[in-house]
């Protein structure tokens, strides 16, 4: 997956990070905190802060510790809720931490980690974008967002 970046989804203001299949055409909207998605916003731009945030500090601590963040991989979604894995190799042994998607997004950035989705979390809550040109694509995305809320990617009531 490519991190397209944080948006807001108008008019709550509620942040959604867009990431994007790499060979695909769709999105994967997940919606996060406004703390998580600063963090997020933060290591896309480049911005360093004074001491570590949480995310920086957790990076730190991995690698003074020996290990490095293979992956994040956003593994599934269960009752309207995404859940992702953040996969570390420490002496060539692979570990699978479970975590919010927002923070294992927030550390692969800061770590230069890929992401990734299970297809069938792609295949439940993607959104296919057809068009030729990506700042029209995106565009047609933020309309989306407008009208979309969490609740429309629960799964339907039990009969």
């Amino acid at each position: 997956m490519e991190l397209v970046g944080v948006r807001l989804q108008l008019p709550t203001n509620q942040p959604v990070v867009l990431l994007r299949e790499a060979t695909g055409t769709r999105f994967l909207p997940i919606w996060v905190g406004a703390v998580e998605a600063t963090a997020i916003a933060y290591a896309v731009e480049g911005l360093v802060p004074m001491r570590p945030l949480t995310h920086d500090l957790l990076k730190l601590v991995t690698e003074s510790l020996g290990g490095t963040v293979v992956r994040v991989v956003v593994t599934e979604l269960r009752d309207a809720v995404f859940y992702a894995d953040l996969v570390l190799e420490q002496a060539g042994r692979e570990v699978h931490i479970s975590a919010r998607p927002s923070d294992a997004i927030a550390i692969a950035v800061r770590t230069g980690s890929p992401i990734f989705a299970a297809p069938e979390v792609i295949d439940e809550a993607g959104v296919e974008i057809k068009d030729a040109e990506e700042e029209s694509e995106i565009e047609k995305f933020r309309e989306f967002l407008d009208e979309v809320t969490p609740e429309d990617f629960a799964p339907p009531p039990e009969r």
